[in-house]
């Protein structure tokens, strides 16, 4: 097999536990996003435009959906004889096999695969972002400081630092310390999850960290605190750009709707398109009586009702006299005759009847109370039936009776 200067490890395992009734089925990295995307094709399409052509795509719960998706990798310009997107689940080997325990026993489960390549460096990725990145700069940052380990940092509010891992740095970029999710951060410079690591030292650390029974197998809670132990140096690589975790309903809500805001996350720069799998559907349809504004309405749509500032992703239909604002509809998704849905998610393939109601306005209940409402994959809420904010539809919501 021909050598590659860098082999990309892109972690797409995660379950997503806090997008609730949106990861049951499928894993967070296959969740619907932008009306026509999955939150993996971000990732992928960001290694595609840094002419990274060595992908192993690193899946474990439930990665039947993601598996079908990602299938030899064409939408990405990943198919190749040499090099290309593997998937690499967990598997048995002659002394037996384990699933991935974190994420360092991920990328050490796979040492095989990155050694067939010989690559000077490995670029590890988490499947659940959504940014656009040029990796190819971050790779040159690493070898000029001439680094055993990169990591890729953005600024976040002070008032948010201690959600994430927190990388407090010289002025010149080496990191001094890491602290995960500290109760008082130091600094507001927020790990992305984005690491560029020289593969001789990193494959030594995870030989040493498998080695430790008492370890969890963590890079940020393992790997990197040992690394800068061990007076390794550690680069930081400052973000300019749009970053954002969607591992909540929140934040998966406010990605789809920053979106429409304009100028956060551009969808439609041709100097970096983010690729997709086509579903072969044809055109969207707007009905006579259709009123849609400031709304992303993706191909394969039915709209005969109203939508405002909404993301209608593909075959999905609004039908006549609905009113759908502030929402995510989700693929294959229909909302009923005289339906309203407002400030919501409705997953794949779910209906909601004729005259019920989603969410609300925040104007309209007491801010304590309000959130996004979401009615998971396949749920039927029947005619008449009403969600309120914040609540779930995990199955199916009987109709309500009309009144006698």
């Amino acid at each position: 097999m021909r050598k590659k200067e860098c082999v990309a490890m892109l972690l797409a395992g995660g379950q997503g536990s806090r997008l609730y009734v949106l990861t049951t089925d499928v894993a967070k990295p296959a969740v619907p996003f932008g009306g026509k995307f999955r939150i993996i094709d971000f990732p992928l399409s960001n290694c595609a435009n840094s002419n990274i052509d060595t992908v192993g795509v690193l899946t474990q719960y439930q990665p039947h959906a993601l598996n079908a998706y990602i299938g030899s990798g064409l939408p990405w310009d990943l198919d190749r004889l040499e090099g290309g997107v593997r998937v690499l689940p967990p598997y048995v080997k002659s002394k037996g096999g384990t699933w991935y325990k974190g994420t360092a026993n991920a990328i050490y489960q796979n040492i095989g695969f990155i050694e067939t390549y010989d690559p000077e460096y490995v670029l590890i990725l988490s499947g659940d972002h959504i940014y656009k990145m040029d990796y190819r700069k971050m790779i040159a940052q690493h070898k000029k400081t001439e680094a055993d380990c990169t990591i890729a940092v953005i600024e976040v509010p002070p008032s948010e630092a201690s959600r994430f891992g927190i990388m407090n740095t010289r002025d010149d970029g080496s990191i001094v310390s890491f602290e995960e999710k500290p109760k008082k951060p130091q600094s507001n410079l927020a790990s992305m999850g984005v690491y560029v690591f020289s593969w001789k030292k990193l494959r030594a650390y995870l030989l040493a960290d498998e080695a430790n029974p008492a370890s969890k197998n963590d890079f940020g809670g393992n790997i990197i605190p040992a690394m800068l132990a061990a007076g390794e140096k550690l680069f930081s690589h400052r973000f300019k750009g749009y970053w954002k975790d969607v591992g909540t309903i929140d934040s998966l809500w406010e990605a789809n709707m920053d979106l429409l805001a304009g100028g956060q996350l551009n969808i439609f720069d041709p100097a970096w398109r983010i690729y997709a799998r086509s579903t072969g559907t044809p055109p969207h349809f707007v009905g006579p009586a259709a009123r849609v504004s400031h709304s992303l309405v993706t191909e394969g749509c039915e709209v005969y009702g109203s939508v405002e500032n909404s993301v209608i992703f593909t075959g999905g239909t609004v039908k006549a006299g609905a009113r759908v604002k502030y929402s995510i509809v989700m693929p294959g998704a229909v909302i009923g005759e005289d339906a309203v849905v407002e400030y919501a998610i409705i997953a794949e393939d779910a209906v909601v009847g004729r005259g019920a109601r989603v969410g609300a306005d925040p104007s309209a209940v007491n801010p304590k109370d309000w959130g996004v409402a979401v009615v998971g994959p396949a749920v039927h809420v029947g005619a008449g039936a009403v969600l309120l904010p914040k609540e779930m539809a995990g199955a199916d919501v009987p109709a309500k009776e009309a009144a006698q």
